[in-house]
């Protein structure tokens, strides 16, 4: 799996024999909560596949008692839902959503007695959403953190343009509000567990750090730091695009998500995967970049396991179109499978195993792709012509490198307007398929900020039919290489 093993660090012992066990989900930057005094235990936000819920509920050794939701999430299905039906415990939503599945309304102030040495007290929090709550855990001795889903996170809060863009100013008054409303009813020392913030497109900002308390951020977190007026000003500036599957989330979230389902797709032969490559459907290969450019069937997708491939599959896949995975392994494809059902996508066309050479109908549907360092690119610019066979990097074909007719860059918007090499046409990844066809003829030399959106780019783009060459290097090499920037 994808996501980290577990630490110590994740699984704090606090006060009055309470335990809190994070369940990170690395691929789409999230965390779910497990808190147990032993015999009871609360989950917040849990993700879809619940069997990892149930496990860490089982190694605090505690039954299931209460599920919690802190919004109607807009990245990823809940498992709530199905978790509260298995194991028989409370559905805590907001009673503003008022979801038509059987739940338990909760309201600010609201009060939950899980067990005589665990409490939940309800807070709204406005801000990411509307209806927002965070949840304050209590023991014995009083309150010892607090839940804080897409409100208060490690350096930032989260996004308030979800909802819609005319609504985002206003959330983002009521996000500073309910950011300072926590920090005055809980003391310095009481832990933070936000469920965003770890790479999730649902920060505002880029989070920081691993654990953090209240004290700690009001010290570091512009939302204590800053005004008002300064907070929404800098919140909105930063706000730059989300992943399109965003759309299906909440409606699926609030009308109550099915049950998962993971058993294994259909296999699909040599002619199978040939006949849906023809056929312009969407296969994807999801091993490394790097083994993806020495070799791969011709039409598909490189977007490795090794990388966010669940985020920006599911940003630029039309939704509900065919979708065939290649693994090396079944326990790849298992993986992926795991991982794209936590985004909704659960019916998958079909799947394969094996290398390349194991899964092509004829050699004629094996290809590559050359690869070129900021060096090459920096030597070709100097040259005005080929970027060398491979100092700095080389390539994954013999000879020299193509000349770049064109320097794409596919980073975000943020990070283009920060830094980018002079000249370059710049198309954020997830505009690349319906934008290809605004470049300039020749080769696209593409590039992103470490290579695996870059890759993925580049996969595309080969797919129609252009020449491209993988710039697999970090971006902070290219000043040093000398290629010639501009912010």
């Amino acid at each position: 799996m994808t996501d980290r093993p577990e630490r110590d660090a994740l699984r704090p012992r606090l006060a009055g024999g309470l335990t809190v066990e994070v369940i990170e989900t690395s691929a789409l930057g999230d965390r779910s909560y497990v808190a147990s005094d032993g015999e009871v235990a609360v989950v917040v936000d849990p993700q879809r596949d619940i069997d990892r819920v149930l496990a860490a509920a089982g190694r605090l050794g505690g039954r299931i008692g209460l599920v919690l939701e802190t919004h109607v999430h807009n990245d990823y299905v809940s498992g709530g839902l199905e978790l509260s039906r298995l194991t028989g415990a409370e559905y805590g939503v907001s009673a503003k959503d008022d979801p038509p599945f059987p739940h338990r309304a909760i309201d600010d102030g609201d009060i939950i007695d899980v067990s005589p040495r665990l409490r939940i007290r309800a807070v709204a929090t406005p801000g990411h959403t509307f209806h927002h709550l965070s949840y304050v855990l209590e023991g014995s001795e009083g309150p010892v953190g607090v839940f804080t889903g897409g409100s208060l996170l490690y350096g930032t809060t989260g996004r308030t343009d979800l909802l819609g863009e005319h609504h985002s100013e206003e959330l983002a008054r009521h996000q500073h509000a309910s950011v300072r409303k926590l920090g005055d009813l809980l003391p310095d020392g009481a832990h933070i567990w936000p469920t965003h913030g770890f790479g999730s497109f649902c920060s505002a900002s880029p989070a920081e750090g691993d654990a953090s308390t209240i004290g700690e951020q009001k010290s570091a977190n512009p939302a204590f730091t800053l005004a008002e007026h300064e907070f929404v000003e800098q919140t909105l500036a930063g706000l730059d695009a989300y992943p399109a599957y965003y759309a299906h989330m909440g409606v699926r979230n609030i009308a109550g998500p099915e049950p998962l389902d993971l058993r294994a797709p259909t296999h699909a032969d040599p002619q199978e995967l040939r006949r849906r490559l023809d056929g312009g459907e969407w296969v994807v290969d999801l091993r490394s970049r790097k083994a993806f450019v020495k070799s791969h069937l011709a039409g598909t997708v490189s977007l490795g396991l090794d990388g966010p491939m669940v985020t920006w599959l599911g940003w630029m896949i039309d939704w509900g179109a065919p979708l065939t995975l290649l693994g090396e392994t079944a326990d790849e494809v298992a993986e992926a499978q795991r991982e794209l059902a936590r985004i909704g996508i659960d019916r998958l066309a079909a799947a394969a195993t094996g290398t390349p050479e194991e899964l092509a109908a004829d050699r004629a549907q094996l290809k590559s792709i050359p690869v070129a360092t900021f060096t090459n690119l920096a030597a070709a610019v100097d040259s005005g012509g080929s970027g060398g066979g491979g100092g700095g990097g080389g390539s994954a074909t013999d000879g020299e490198l193509p000349a770049p007719d064109v320097v794409l860059d596919v980073r975000t918007r943020s990070e283009f307007g920060d830094s980018h090499v002079r000249s370059a046409v710049h198309v954020p990844l997830y505009e690349v398929m319906e934008r290809a066809g605004e470049f300039p003829s020749g080769t696209v030399w593409v590039h992103c900020g470490s290579g695996y959106r870059a890759a993925a780019a580049a996969s595309l783009l080969a797919r129609a039919g252009r020449d491209v060459v993988l710039i697999d290097d970090s971006f902070d090499n290219a000043a040093e290489a000398g290629v010639p920037l501009e912010s």
